[in-house]
């Protein structure tokens, strides 16, 4: 299959371009593998735009004996079709993903297989509830997310547009938490608490920040914009911008090592790094 890249300008992409390539990748997977077809047209071919598309797959996935497929659906078409935003941060994700992963190489991965993607629209789903002040809607969706994805984020955390999570296993992001646009992370990162503490207690990550895997950045402290965070580290105190910081506790080891760490996902430490 040739393979049209999309242009991506943050939170100006094209709607059109982006539905359209995933429905010309839809229909050449059904072609491909006639035995997803139900699957495909269920999540992709039956729908209108992407929002309908997201909105069905939201349902699907996180419903329950105790909340059907129909009022998860309710909620997650009002959501879209009263805040535009919701579908743009989608898109942004969604290029995220195609853009720094390696292992993507259809926008249609994301969309019906990848769980971080997914995970992260539902988080956007249950903050939009949060935001409503329908907040015991907000912690089911939360709660739902966590058992079928292995990411828990608070509905009050605040994270920007074009983020990715690769592989998202074991994410947890707290309740007073703020991610800025373009950041990066991997499996098992937590941006937690220092301990059982009230109010404003949780990390404040910047824009373009890569967070390896493993990593863990605790309290009310900042990462500064372009930073990166080596794999397994255990950040306890402020990051200033456009630096690399590694191990337990960590410290400064040098710089990013270019100008947007969470685009190249460059996670190699020379030797250098550590003299």
């Amino acid at each position: 299959m040739n393979m049209q890249h999309v242009d991506k300008t943050p939170l100006a992409l094209d709607r059109d371009a982006i539905w359209s390539q995933l429905r010309d990748e839809a229909s050449a997977a059904v072609a491909g593998e006639p035995l997803l077809g139900a699957l495909i047209h269920a999540g992709l071919l039956h729908h209108q735009s992407l929002e309908a598309a997201l909105a069905y797959r939201f349902s699907l996935k996180l419903a329950s004996g105790e909340m059907s497929e129909q009022i998860l659906r309710e909620i997650a078409d009002q959501a879209y079709a009263t805040t535009a935003q919701m579908g743009d941060a989608a898109r942004a994700d969604l290029m995220a993903v195609y853009d720094r992963d390696p292992a993507t190489h259809r926008l249609l991965q994301p969309v019906l297989f990848f769980k971080g993607f997914q995970a992260l629209q539902a988080y956007r789903m249950a903050h939009w509830l949060w935001q409503q002040g329908r907040r015991d809607m907000a912690y089911f969706v939360q709660m739902r997310c966590s058992e079928c994805f292995g990411v828990d984020i608070h509905p009050a955390a605040k994270i920007g547009t074009g983020v990715m999570i690769d592989h998202a296993h074991s994410i947890v992001i707290g309740e007073t938490a703020t991610v800025g646009n373009d950041v990066s992370m991997l499996h098992s990162v937590t941006l937690g608490g220092t301990g059982k503490e009230d109010g404003d207690r949780h990390p404040k990550i910047g824009d373009g920040v890569l967070i390896g895997a493993g990593a863990k950045v605790l309290g009310n402290i900042h990462v500064g914009h372009h930073s990166r965070i080596a794999a397994g580290s255990v950040v306890l105190h402020d990051v200033p911008s456009c630096k690399t910081v590694a191990g337990v506790p960590a410290r400064v080891i040098g710089d990013a090592g270019c100008l947007e760490p969470s685009y190249s996902m460059n996670q190699l430490l020379g030797i250098e790094d550590y003299t």
